[in-house]
């Protein structure tokens, strides 16, 4: 259905365009921008102005729980949950049940999605069978049915050999990984980052060197095997120096963060809340900072949701024994724009950071709003705001921002030219 989507502030930043324009999409592309092709007729108009139009937010980290957690979420909850936050293009990783690494998971996940008829689903296959570490799961397999990427999800791969084994095969046929980084004996047991707030609360610490030695062991297996990586849910100021350091050698590394840790610090945990209960752990306030900083100079190319969708009872118990995970995929772009309110990113480079940059880093056809690109598109108001929770489309209402009022509001999500949000009133 042709779309006319007028007086917008378009901001695209691929193509570093932000000008007040119209939009015309039709057969789930853009057509035209400025003035309409001589041939174009729109059967559905949206007045604009006001409002911002930006590319599709693209979130590299959304559990869609399905198949095996549907009592968590489904992919047609949590992919309507995104879009709620802007969100039209989403990686899944492969925490499954049966985990994702054959090809038949992956076409079901796929059939799912397209059915729901919401978010584009993109999913990241398991480099290991069953997440497992040992034998290698068929790569090209689940390429071919749609796999975008590869990683292992929390489970290192204990063995540095299987590893680089792993990496240098992913390399021969140019696939992407993606690659958490915490060491497991020095993570066992832990529940917060190592160091004051974990002391007073009497809670088991995971220090900074579980990421830290952990990254630092895979970047050089990397450049070994000279594999695309991409580094996942950084939480440490260190981590992110090191990869500066790693890309200012050339090695062909991108990397993003958890929305969340560029919000909140250990001290959230004071009060024992398991809606902060997380892993990898929230950090340090100067952890926090150091984060920040590597997202504003792009070291950190991407900001995702991370989202983790549970059930009640799953977060009704004492800290230890709650599982972990935070569900925000529904207010991706609010909680974003609270670091523009704050001052640390300007909002051309916030966008980047939400789309074109998570986009590059897994090579996704997505993220841009230049004539001919898919029609995938978020209006939203700057000026307005969003009370967490007032709505909530996700499973899972596990997340410690409901209740909190956010800076702008969601109004519509377009995904191939159609609606496929809108906010309610």
């Amino acid at each position: 259905m042709p779309i006319e989507i007028l007086g917008a502030r378009l901001i695209d930043p691929a193509s570093g365009r932000d000008e007040v324009t119209n939009i015309y999409c039709r057969d789930g592309r853009i057509v035209a921008t400025g003035q309409p092709p001589a041939d174009f007729g729109a059967a559905q108009s949206i007045n604009a102005e006001g409002l911002v139009a930006a590319p599709g937010l693209v979130d590299l980290s959304v559990a869609l729980r399905e198949p095996g957690y549907s009592r968590k979420g489904t992919i047609a909850s949590e992919t309507l949950a995104a879009t709620a936050g802007g969100i039209t293009s989403l990686c899944c990783p492969p925490l499954t049940r049966p985990v994702l690494d054959t090809a038949a998971i992956a076409e079901m996940i796929l059939d799912r999605a397209r059915e729901s008829g919401h978010a584009k689903v993109f999913p990241i296959g398991a480099l290991t069978r069953e997440l497992a570490g040992e034998q290698l799961s068929e790569l090209v397999a689940l390429r071919d049915a749609g796999c975008v990427a590869f990683g292992n999800g929390l489970a290192n791969i204990p063995s540095n050999r299987n590893l680089s084994r792993a990496l240098e095969y992913a390399a021969t046929f140019d696939l992407t990984v993606v690659i958490h980084c915490q060491d497991a004996d020095l993570a066992e047991g832990g529940l917060a980052h190592e160091g004051p707030s974990a002391t007073f609360l009497g809670l088991a610490g995971i220090p900074e060197t579980a990421e830290t030695i952990a990254l630092a062991r895979n970047l050089l297996l990397v450049e070994q095997a000279g594999v695309r990586a991409h580094f996942t849910q950084l939480t440490t100021a260190r981590a992110a120096q090191m990869i500066a350091e790693a890309q200012a050698r050339g090695l062909p590394v991108t990397a993003d963060v958890a929305m969340y840790q560029l919000i909140l610090t250990d001290e959230a945990l004071h009060g024992f809340s398991s809606l902060y209960h997380v892993q990898p752990p929230l950090r340090s306030a100067a952890d926090r900072e150091g984060l920040r900083q590597a997202v504003k100079s792009g070291v950190i190319s991407s900001i995702a949701s991370h989202h983790q969708p549970h059930e009640v009872d799953a977060k009704e118990a004492p800290f230890g024994e709650t599982e972990p995970g935070i569900s925000s995929a529904e207010i991706l772009l609010p909680l974003a724009l609270t670091l523009v309110q704050d001052g640390l990113l300007d909002l051309p480079t916030l966008l980047a950071r939400l789309s074109s940059g998570p986009a590059a880093a897994l090579r996704l056809p997505v993220g841009d709003l230049s004539v001919g690109a898919s029609a995938d598109i978020v209006l939203f108001d700057p000026n307005s705001s969003t009370l967490a929770g007032e709505t909530w489309y996700s499973k899972g209402r596990n997340c410690p921002f409901i209740g909190h009022c956010l800076p702008g509001a969601v109004r519509y999500t377009i995904v191939d030219g159609r609606v496929s949000y809108r906010a309610e009133g």
